[in-house]
């Protein structure tokens, strides 16, 4: 089996390199998600990298509405602000977008290797804190002026400023201190200028405003982390059902493998075997029949006749492993027809009456009268049967007797039962029994050996025919096995003849008179 075929090479024999390096990259992919669970805040890399994503694509998104802002800003201001002094603030302002702006572009487009956290979040913090200080500028520059309409628009431009970054820059707590921090003191400033009566509540609110965006920041934040944990746990889930895809897809690459192997071998076997087997039972026949000659030893007609019973022992073990691998296979076709079953039970009665009756067991029949035919495979059949009864007379003990029931089931279909008195299966050995070369204590103790297959190439061969069956045991009380065939399998009967057919119409009446 060292030999590689096509067959082999087209079924993925041996380490395929491709998805091997698959495996690697699922198992590297799950434990990097591991480690993004199992890590507490943002102590993890991966998990500050994707919180510093989340904050440059904010501030790419805000540019447009803060440059709308700057410009509804500056009309307005130029009420009060000289143009000069005007086109000096939105220049700074325009500047210390821009920069925000580019630093978000730069890392968006940079590499995961090639981004440091530290350094990064410095460069967005201070581009944060020199848009609040830009932004902050025009209430010394408004304020000069004195007028109450101008300290209350420079209130509320400050407070949308504040607005703004607390919601862009959420992704990165720092970041929102860092804005509001000059935009609260120049609104501290703006505050000033009110009267005294005015200027509590107008502070309370402004304060209070201060503070529902630092939460509202923070808020954000851990929403922002709550939905990266989230989507490394469906990351995970992801990584892991490939992962376990692709260790199903190895173990079913592997089990086609060994069914190649398994019917290669059943299949040289079976050839190799089957082949000086049939000379030595051929040899060994004729050598027992003594057809040239008697023997001059006696012992030499013994060693015949065991010679023969091994030979057909043998070759029976090989029919029933190569019964049992086109079962398990799916490869056992069914050649199906009409079938009696009360009468296959009848033959396999009469051809191991002599068995029975060399030891003495009883055999008995309880068959309901006038069972229709079955749609079923004669041969699997009547291998079930012959299989159920010669091992409820196997395991029965001298003076025994073995109850054969058939009839109908509730469900319209018919049933098989073959009971004994042997001395039972315990339980826990019952799944032992079943199995393939599975057998049980009481049976190894038994001088007639068997193979361990019986059972398992009987229930193969009901469950093709869509059927049930089922095994109880115990000790000391014997064993009784069920075949159950579905009421599919049962044939309607025919209706009856009429006896008198109806005459026709009219008769056609020819003349033999001779000419």
């Amino acid at each position: 089996m060292s030999e590689v075929t096509a067959e082999m090479i087209a079924r993925g024999r041996g380490t395929d390199p491709d998805s091997a390096a698959q495996r690697r990259r699922v198992a590297f992919r799950v434990r990097e998600v591991r480690e993004k669970l199992t890590s507490s805040g943002t102590g993890h890399r991966a998990f500050d990298v994707e919180l510093l994503h989340l904050f440059a694509l904010a501030r790419r998104g805000a540019a447009g509405p803060t440059l709308a802002l700057l410009v509804v800003v500056g009309l307005i201001s130029s009420i009060w602000i000289p143009a000069a002094d005007l086109l000096l603030w939105t220049g700074v302002v325009f500047a210390a977008l821009a920069i925000g702006y580019a630093l978000a572009g730069r890392f968006l487009s940079a590499t995961d290797a090639q981004i440091n956290v530290v350094a990064w979040r410095g460069r967005f913090l201070l581009s944060e804190t020199i848009q609040g200080f830009a932004f902050a500028l025009i209430a010394a520059l408004i304020l000069q002026h004195g007028d109450a309409d101008a300290r209350a628009f420079v209130l509320i431009v400050l407070l949308l400023v504040a607005a703004i970054n607390a919601t862009v820059s959420a992704a990165i707590p720092g970041a929102a201190y860092c804005t509001l921090t000059p935009v609260t003191l120049a609104i501290v400033l703006a505050l000033r200028g009110f009267e005294s009566a005015s200027t509590l509540p107008i502070a309370t609110l402004a304060v209070a405003t201060q503070v529902y965006f630092v939460i509202l920041a923070r808020r954000l934040y851990t929403q922002s982390l709550a939905t990266l944990t989230f989507q490394a746990e469906k990351n995970g889930l992801i990584a892991e059902l490939e992962q376990a895809k692709a260790n199903s897809d190895e173990a079913r690459r592997r089990a086609e493998e060994a069914n190649l192997a398994k019917s290669r071998f059943l299949a040289t076997m079976s050839h190799e075997l089957r082949t000086p087997l049939n000379a030595i039972l051929g040899f060994s026949e004729v050598m027992q029949g003594e057809l040239f000659g008697p023997h001059s030893v006696s012992a030499y007609k013994e060693y015949s006749n065991d010679i023969h019973s091994s030979g057909q022992h043998l070759l029976m073990l090989i029919n029933e492993i190569l019964d049992l691998s086109r079962v398990e296979a799916g490869r056992y076709e069914l050649k199906e027809e009409s079938v009696s079953l009360s009468a296959v039970v009848e033959d396999c009665c009469r051809l191991l009456t002599l068995r029975a009756q060399k030891r003495d067991i009883t055999i008995v029949e309880a068959v309901e009268p006038d069972l229709p035919r079955i749609w079923a495979d004669e041969r699997a059949i009547r291998q079930v049967v012959l299989n159920l009864l010669s091992n409820a007379i196997k395991f029965t003990p001298q003076g025994g007797q073995v109850t054969i029931k058939l009839g109908w089931t509730a469900a319209g279909g018919q049933y098989l039962s073959i009971r004994d008195t042997g001395p039972g299966i315990p339980e826990d050995e019952i799944p032992i029994v079943m199995s393939s070369f599975g057998r049980g204590t009481l049976a190894q103790k038994n001088a007639d050996e068997g193979t361990g297959l019986g059972l398992p190439i009987v229930k193969g061969l009901i469950e093709l025919h869509g059927g049930m069956f089922s095994l109880r045991s115990k000790v000391r009380e014997g064993t009784e096995v069920i075949v159950v065939l579905p009421p599919e399998r049962v044939m309607n009967a025919l209706p009856k003849l009429d006896p008198a057919p109806p005459q026709p119409a009219f008769q056609i009446v020819r003349d033999h008179a001779p000419a």
